[in-house]
């Protein structure tokens, strides 16, 4: 709960100083959450920092996809702010933290249904009495949901919806993005922010998941000395429930 807990502090520092600061601001932050992301990633084992750089390169991509290119949400400055890839891993690293707790682990129940009946209740707050309607907050609920029942990492997408539904409201409040009332095929409204924005690192975890073991091996050959980690597996807590 310590790391989630510093991410989280972390990510309102850089937020707020990112939403009256320079581009060279923004830079600088940049360098310094890339340094706070290797240093958490010392003490983990080479697996989890093999999943942490997979969630890296994939919610960068979708970043650069959704932001830059669909518009989606725009960023202050028309670009992806350079603390936002390393920041991603941070947010993974966190969510992670908190599906570890020893409070996570013996009330996965309570926590599950707590995080059903919250993010239920802010999808349809979202999709009938916000500002604007967000069907697309609710369809990404509906993923969460749908990871939380049959996922491989239930405990981590409780952690997930924490420290992302933080980020993103923060991040809207400050001014730091904007999320555009529509997706780019003017069907889908969208909150700002979307409430269910947490069900998309369901999809970055299950990328990590699927591509460690043929990464670990990979990296075995050219070192073979490299301990044998099993790829992280949070199933036991789920056997518990």
């Amino acid at each position: 709960m310590v790391r989630a807990a510093w991410v989280m502090g972390w990510i309102a520092v850089v937020l707020t100083l990112d939403a009256h600061g320079s581009l060279t601001t923004q830079r600088l932050l940049g360098v310094a959450t890339w340094l706070l992301l290797l240093a958490a990633l010392r003490r983990e084992s080479t697996t989890v920092r093999i999943q942490t750089a997979v969630v890296v390169v994939f919610a960068t991509a979708m970043e650069y996809i959704c932001s830059p290119l669909l518009e989606v949400y725009v960023y202050r400055f028309d670009n992806v702010p350079a603390y936002v890839p390393p920041g991603h891993g941070l947010v993974y690293l966190a969510a992670w933290s908190i599906g570890q707790s020893d409070f996570v682990r013996r009330h996965l129940r309570g926590c599950l249904a707590a995080v059903v009946v919250a993010g239920g209740a802010y999808a349809m707050w979202g999709l009938f009495l916000g500002p604007r309607p967000d069907l697309l907050g609710a369809l990404w609920f509906g993923c969460l949901v749908g990871f939380l029942a049959w996922g491989p990492s239930r405990p981590l997408y409780i952690g997930a919806f924490v420290v992302v539904t933080y980020l993103e409201i923060v991040g809207t409040a400050l001014g730091t993005w904007t999320w555009q009332s529509h997706d780019p095929t003017g069907w889908i409204p969208i909150g700002n922010p979307p409430s269910g924005a947490a069900g998309g690192y369901g999809w970055f975890d299950l990328a990590a998941l699927l591509a460690t073991p043929y990464l670990l091996a990979r990296l075995r050959r050219w070192r073979p000395a490299l301990e044998p980690t099993p790829v992280r597996d949070v199933v036991d807590a789920d056997q518990a429930v």
